[in-house]
């Protein structure tokens, strides 16, 4: 889930009624479409599709529905609200055929339960968890996740090698993930839990600092991976996890980064420069560590300086020149960012169009849709 902060927010000019702002663009249903920023030909589309057919397209990042809220408890009124309006994973699944798109990760969310809207600032956790809950709220959570497949909406998929038997236009895959390392409790035996359920990422830290380390976006208690942190780091590596360092500060992710004897992902994010600043980007530095391991950096089409699918086009581009195109895949954040530039999967074909015009060749395209992701998947499964 993206987050917009008070300093982003000064950041933009939209000081006055921010808070006010941001939860009404939150508790909106469908918002409004983002803008293309561009015009595609009907052969331009019709060969995006054909390379799309051609190579797998998967999303690293996603809430499809938002199926993380479906009976969730315990919950702030403006979060009930929230909950009212998600549940909506038949429309995306769609959405999903429509662009072709192969597979995404359906990421359940650890610590949705404490979250609030807060004015000015947008969600960050509002109070400790009961004892249990967490756990609780995750099994609750995985449950109708695995739900979507026993319905046949999706394709489970446990193992990199099922995508040869996917087809997308009747049951895309869908790879189980967990935003937050919260309900682990610094346990490695739920570790063992979670994979036995069928989860093959988890994001450690999400908007709450947790056991493991320190959220990014709040004051630092940590200073880096607790000792519980590290030992749920080489569980992961050991089961076939893949760790997405997404949301954590940068001390506990360095540390992860020594750690890990497989390559990671930051599923969504982008890269902090002198130009473009935001709390939830990351520093060259750390990019570039995480791609000398063998790692990628999702793109995230969050509405931060870029108002349009154009804008996140050239955000990609950003990326692969910062950190090569084998370190960059498409990490949307669908279904629970803050005002999206990419928010329909139908879109897909758009995109794809106006990155070969901008000069992406089929070999380069095919790495960032989909190859970069499920080699970095296969590096953490060949070594469990």
């Amino acid at each position: 889930m993206g987050k917009l902060t008070r300093r982003a927010l000064i950041g933009g000019g939209l000081v006055a009624g921010a808070g006010v702002a941001y939860g009404a663009y939150w508790l909106r249903k469908r918002p409004a479409a983002a803008p293309l920023g561009f015009e595609v030909s009907d052969e331009e589309r019709a060969a995006a599709i054909a390379l799309l057919d051609k190579y797998p397209a998967i999303d690293s990042h996603a809430h499809p529905g938002r199926t993380f809220a479906r009976d969730a408890s315990g919950l702030a009124p403006l979060l009930k609200v929230y909950k009212a309006q998600s549940g909506f994973e038949q429309r995306t699944v769609s959405d999903m055929r429509g662009g072709h798109l192969t597979a995404a990760c359906f990421a359940a969310v650890s610590d949705f339960n404490v979250l609030n809207l807060a004015k000015g600032k947008g969600l960050e956790a509002q109070r400790a968890f009961n004892e249990g809950e967490a756990w609780e709220s995750y099994k609750v959570q995985i449950g109708n996740l695995k739900r979507l497949a026993k319905n046949g909406l999706v394709t489970e998929m446990l193992a990199p090698d099922q995508l040869a038997d996917l087809r997308p236009s009747k049951s895309p895959g869908a790879i189980w993930t967990v935003e937050g390392g919260d309900f682990l409790e610094g346990s490695v035996e739920r570790v063992r839990e979670a994979y036995e359920d069928g989860v093959r990422s988890v994001t450690l830290v999400h908007y709450r600092t947790n056991d493991l380390a320190d959220a990014m976006t709040n004051a630092p208690v940590h200073g880096g991976l607790t000792s519980e942190g590290d030992a749920i780091v080489q569980e992961m590596n050991r089961l076939g996890m893949v760790i997405d360092l997404s949301h954590m500060a940068e001390a506990g992710a360095f540390r992860a980064l020594e750690l890990s004897t497989r390559p990671v992902m930051f599923t969504h994010t982008h890269i902090s420069s002198a130009h473009s600043y935001h709390p939830r980007f990351i520093s060259l530095e750390l990019a570039r560590a995480a791609a000398e391991a063998g790692g990628i950096i999702g793109a995230w089409p969050a509405g931060i300086e870029v108002s349009d699918l154009a804008g996140f086009a050239d955000r990609i581009l950003q990326l692969i020149d910062m950190v090569g195109i084998d370190h960059v895949c498409l990490g949307t954040d669908m279904d629970g960012n803050y005002k999206p530039v990419f928010d329909d999967y139908r879109r897909l074909p758009d995109l794809v169009a106006l990155l070969r015009r901008k000069g992406m060749s089929e070999q380069e395209l095919a790495a960032f849709l989909g190859g970069n992701f499920m080699r970095v998947w296969s590096a953490n499964q060949n070594h469990s």
